[in-house]
């Protein structure tokens, strides 16, 4: 938390993402903390010590996501991660999120309402 609100890291490369999901985080009275790749994302993981992670699967390489969540994972097992996804349904037929320890995925362009209800449940 951070000035009596949950902070969300949302890392995804892709900047008009970034301003959509700060618009909808922000409006609900979260805080929002970003990054624009991997690397920064577990900096920014480091320094900001979020209460949620959204993370976009593909980024500057295929497996950056994946690969930030095993690290982020290995840092602080317990913050809940969700996977930000372009690729659709057959996602689930490549990536185990069990496996990686995502508690899910919200699909691009994001639904605000399905993104606010489940941060709520998770948070609250």
């Amino acid at each position: 938390m951070k000035d009596g609100k949950h902070v969300v890291l949302c890392i995804d490369d892709d900047p008009d993402v970034l301003v959509v999901l700060r618009t909808i985080l922000e409006s609900a009275g979260y805080a929002m903390a970003e990054a624009p790749s991997a690397e920064e994302g577990l900096a920014v993981f480091k320094q900001e010590q979020p209460d949620l992670v959204i993370v976009d699967l593909m980024m500057e390489e295929v497996d950056a996501g994946k690969t930030l969540v095993q690290e982020i994972k290995a840092l602080q097992g317990e913050v809940p991660i969700y996977m930000l996804s372009s690729v659709g349904d057959s996602l689930s037929q490549h990536v185990d999120f069990q496996e990686l320890g995502l508690l899910g995925v919200f699909q691009k362009p994001i639904d605000p309402e399905t993104l606010l209800a489940t941060i709520k449940a998770k948070l609250n």
